[in-house]
């Protein structure tokens, strides 16, 4: 424990019963790790894990370590970091520096200690290991064989990286693998956010109207899971296909100023910065409810918000509430913070347990085949990610049709 930073080491028992329910409901895995951890190509490898550092999260990091390598994990986010499971992993020997609610600078003082464990390995999430690598830890750049990106922010990161030609190792995007964004982003952060907010607040969303920023993945689910739950819809886009995709599928389209008057609740999940600025601020009606589903904070401009009011305060766990100058309250959850994990327990197990499904074999595809790859940015291999598509409706007791041979002559054929 000694070479750890973490709150408080007596929190493990409760971290520990965390855990040991995600490895209850993590059939998917399970199976992998028995099956391809077993051949042996992590062991006495070196894996550095920055992602939202909670029960699932700590499981893959086990699984790892179960399979020999020397783990370190630290959070991608201070508000999302739980210390019971933090503890928890301490216990059972993994390295771990991250404290929840820690300033910036200890933050980052976390991701940097994580850097100097010396990892071959990289599971990423925000790209805030590769960047730091690539800008403050040069020296450690020979010893990197990969890495893995959970995020769509943190595919944003790497492309601009390999489009100026400064990313020098070769990355995964796990985030664009289908079992990865088609599940994780919309089902998962669907469900997940909207069960914090209402959480956090104990309000209906029935007969309210939720202007949703962004109708990428994440913003599709949200849409539909705040629709199910009886909220009118509109969609805010800058895309035309996906602005037409949100129509066609039923929902109005809008700029934000103009939803800004008509919403109760905003909820913005593009990846991108400014979503919800001070000129929206102005138009918004008493009482608004501002959540943030993307990975950063910045989606929301929470210091123009705090700038313009008179009065802040708390007036529920989670939920801060800012009275403007003509006593107009807005409502801001977990900080602007990602909702669904700094105000609850994340995406479901069952859904994470797709997504680590992808990236633990991404850390093992690299462990094994990263000398036969160009540094800059790479798509999991479409066999593997059918492969865990295939395994996890199997454990469903699902099977798929097989193609008959005048099917697979027919679609080679082009006569």
């Amino acid at each position: 424990m000694s070479d750890s930073t973490i709150r408080d080491g007596s929190l493990a028992p409760e971290g520990e019963r965390k855990i040991q329910w995600v490895a209850q409901h993590a059939h998917t895995l399970d199976s992998f790790a028995a099956e391809r951890l077993s051949d042996g190509a992590l062991r006495g490898r070196r894996i550095a894990i920055a992602v939202h550092l909670e029960a699932k999260t700590a499981y893959l990091a086990w699984l790892f370590q179960e399979a020999g390598a020397q783990v370190v994990a630290t959070g991608s986010n201070p508000f999302s970091t739980q210390d019971d499971v933090c503890a928890a992993l301490v216990r059972r020997g993994v390295t771990v520096h991250a404290i929840h609610g820690a300033d910036p600078k200890t933050f980052d003082e976390h991701l940097l200690a994580a850097l100097d464990f010396g990892p071959d390995l990289i599971v990423d999430d925000g790209a805030e290991l590769v960047t730091r690598l690539h800008q403050q830890r040069r020296d450690l750049l020979p010893r990197v064989r990969g890495a893995s990106e959970e995020t769509t922010s943190g595919v944003l990161r790497l492309r601009a990286m390999e489009a100026e030609g400064a990313l020098e190792i070769p990355v995964i995007v796990a985030n664009e693998a289908r079992c990865k964004h088609m599940f994780d982003n919309r089902y998962g952060t669907g469900q997940s956010a909207l069960t914090a907010i209402l959480s956090a607040t104990n309000l209906l969303l029935a007969g309210k109207t939720v202007v949703v920023g962004g109708y990428g993945w994440v913003g599709q689910g949200l849409a539909l899971y705040c629709r199910g739950f009886g909220g009118r819809v509109i969609v805010v886009e800058v895309d035309p296909i996906r602005g037409l995709e949100a129509a066609a599928n039923g929902f109005e389209v809008a700029t934000m100023a103009d939803a800004a008057p008509i919403g109760d609740v905003f909820v913005t999940g593009t990846g991108s910065i400014g979503v919800l600025r001070a000129e929206h601020f102005e138009r918004m009606k008493d009482g608004a409810l501002l959540a943030n589903a993307g990975n950063y904070a910045h989606e929301i401009d929470v210091a123009a918000l705090a700038a313009m009011a008179v009065e802040e305060r708390d007036v529920r766990r989670h939920v801060t509430e800012y009275v403007l100058a003509d006593g107009r309250r807005i409502h801001l959850l977990a900080q602007g913070a990602l909702v669904n994990i700094a105000a609850s327990d994340g995406h479901p197990i069952e859904i994470m347990d797709l997504s680590f499904s992808v990236q633990m074999l991404s850390i093992h595809h690299l462990a094994r085949h990263a000398q036969e790859m160009a540094p800059g940015v790479h798509s999991l291999p479409a066999d593997v990610d059918e492969a865990i598509a295939r395994r996890r409706l199997e454990l469903l007791g699902m099977r798929l049709e097989e193609p008959t041979r005048d099917q697979l002559e027919y679609a080679r054929s082009w006569r």
